[in-house]
């Protein structure tokens, strides 16, 4: 639980400070989303298949972004039926801010325990989880958030 604890306080001061920035509009499951969105997943299929969450689960969060200007759906220019997404400027620039903020958090934390004991900590979760921090692939758990 402790893990979970941390984990929930991490991302609860981003979302403040996302708020703070003026992204008062994002939760953790859009900034995941966008992340995928940007990474490729350009259909509600694909967003829905990398969130493990179904079609219209990612179809509902696609509605939300757009309408929030953080992606829109434009035709494919290689087939016209088709619309695809993508992420907008506005989008983006909400990703970069959660970065930087995750960075302060990160460095904040630094500054309680210590750098080297933060790397320390660092080194073990990537032992037990692996090292890729923003794996898509194994996100099903998010599914609880779609629900605005």
């Amino acid at each position: 639980m402790l893990l979970i604890g941390g984990y929930r306080s991490l991302v609860e001061a981003a979302q403040a400070e996302l708020a703070a920035r003026g992204y008062e509009d994002v939760r953790p499951v859009h900034d995941v989303a966008i992340r995928a969105i940007a990474s490729g997943a350009d259909s509600a299929s694909e967003l829905g298949r990398r969130l493990m969450v179904s079609k219209q689960a990612a179809a509902k969060t696609i509605d939300i972004l757009q309408k929030r200007a953080y992606v829109v759906r434009e035709v494919d220019p290689l087939d016209a039926r088709r619309k695809r997404l993508r992420v907008t400027a506005r989008g983006l620039e909400m990703l970069r801010e959660a970065e930087e903020i995750f960075d302060e958090l990160r460095d904040k934390w630094a500054r309680q325990i210590g750098s080297a004991q933060l790397e320390e900590l660092e080194k073990h979760l990537a032992d037990l989880i692996g090292t890729d921090p923003n794996r898509l692939d194994n996100s099903g758990w998010l599914a609880q958030d779609l629900g605005e």
